[in-house]
């Protein structure tokens, strides 16, 4: 299982590869993670925004996770594996994150219960009784999608649990990751693609970007060298990944990173489920010419 010491470098969220028929498409998922895991990665996310989980069912998260144990095994690579589990509703959230334990993830990222808007003490509460599953949490802070932002005091409560191991901070800037970085706290990732680079500067251990699917091996340059000391050269290498980046976010992810990947031949379709619908043509092609200048 994870702990704190190893919430750091490149986490890479999933998608989930659908058929034709909206169907789990497993042999792409397995050609799929093949291809992560023959990276220095330190981690893959199954299950998150990415994977599209409010359209995915516990059988297909099963699914996947089994796959990509048993994928992982076969190459001899010691990549965790952390599940999403997070829902609005609190004990569906404990459910899912013990049947996670019980298929040996890793960790468990918990997202802030969405939809609800619930008090500070109720999203405290939410995070405590997860926590009490035994199985390390990494919290996910979204408000743009939540509907809900963690105050910093409750952050740092929520923080003090003992199974809570980092923070995935898709907050929308760098003044949470600023604010908890005032006090001893436990390890920050940056989980919105486009600061990746300045939220490194401000502390962050390093991204659990959805972007990193698309030319890793730059992404992996970008942590490296400024793990390395080699700030500017760690912000060269991410300013050439900007416009890829903007591009990939400029319609609903997941559906500009399928296309992408279906074109690179790492699945065999850009399939997303409903509402979700396909990219437009109009950001396909400003995604070939982002890409291709890599």
């Amino acid at each position: 299982m994870l702990n704190e010491q190893h919430v750091h470098g490149i986490f890479i969220p999933v998608i989930t590869p659908f058929s034709q028929d909206n169907k789990l498409d497993i042999h792409s998922f397995q050609n799929y993670i093949t291809y992560l895991a023959a990276f220095d990665i330190q981690g893959l996310v199954i299950n998150g925004t990415t994977g599209e989980s409010p359209t995915a069912s516990w059988d297909e998260v099963r699914q996947m996770v089994q796959a990509a144990q048993d994928i992982l095994a076969n190459m001899n690579k010691k990549i965790p594996v952390i599940v999403g589990t997070g829902t609005n509703d609190t004990y569906s959230t404990v459910n899912r994150t013990e049947m996670a334990a019980e298929l040996g993830a890793d960790a468990a990222m918990v997202v802030t219960p969405y939809y609800s808007k619930p008090t500070q003490e109720g999203i405290l509460e939410h995070f405590r009784l997860a926590s009490q599953v035994g199985l390390p949490i990494i919290v996910y802070e979204i408000p743009s999608r939540t509907g809900t932002r963690i105050l910093v005091d409750t952050m740092r409560r929520i923080m003090d649990h003992e199974e809570v191991i980092g923070l995935k901070d898709c907050s929308g800037g760098h003044d949470l990751l600023t604010a908890l970085k005032h006090y001893e706290t436990k390890p920050i990732l940056c989980g919105e693609d486009a600061y990746f680079h300045a939220m490194l500067c401000q502390g962050a251990a390093g991204g659990m970007v959805a972007s990193a699917n698309i030319h890793t091996k730059h992404f992996i340059e970008v942590y490296q060298r400024f793990a390395a000391g080699d700030r500017n050269g760690s912000r060269e290498v991410f300013n050439n990944l900007e416009p890829m980046i903007h591009h990939l976010y400029e319609e609903p992810v997941p559906a500009p990173l399928k296309w992408l990947l279906a074109q690179q031949g790492v699945i065999a379709t850009e399939r997303v489920r409903l509402p979700l619908m396909p990219v437009t043509e109009r950001v396909k092609q400003s995604l070939m010419d982002s890409v291709s200048l890599l």
